[in-house]
């Protein structure tokens, strides 16, 4: 199938979807324009946070940070190009998994949306400030709820 064809095809399930999802650019990665309204897979939480993988305090921590801006998560790229690689929609989709407890970069931009949520940014200026570059500041490891 011609490579158009199929650009069209995406393009027009796209279109037709009832929330939009900005595919990747060699720009920003993937993530929704709004957050879902369709379920998806809950973020890990309780008995999830623990093992090998959540052998720190602050990798527990960024999981609870990231469940309480759940939403804003789903509209949120992540640079670390999981979207590429683990095929990702969203910043959500990290922590849908262990993905967000062993990248540092995912840590640091969901403790960045929480920490900008708190503060009373929207959903659009946090992803302003991540494509910024803003979370590359957050200090993971003494982060709190």
């Amino acid at each position: 199938m011609a490579v158009w064809l199929k650009f069209a095809a995406l393009a027009t399930v796209t279109a037709t979807a009832t929330v939009t999802w900005i595919p990747p650019t060699d720009a920003v990665p993937a993530h929704y324009a709004v957050s879902p309204r369709r379920a998806y897979p809950p973020l890990l939480s309780g008995e999830q946070l623990s093992g090998p993988l959540f052998n720190h305090p602050y990798k527990v921590m960024a999981y609870q940070m990231a469940a309480n801006v759940e939403s804003v998560l789903f509209q949120q790229p992540c640079y670390c190009r999981c979207d590429r690689a683990l095929g990702h929609k969203s910043l959500h989709s990290c922590f849908e998994g262990t993905h967000g407890a062993v990248c540092a970069t995912c840590m640091r931009q969901a403790v960045y949306a929480y920490q900008q949520t708190q503060l009373g940014k929207t959903p659009k200026e946090i992803r302003a400030g991540i494509d910024r570059g803003d979370w590359q500041q957050v200090d993971v490891e003494n982060a709190t709820l």
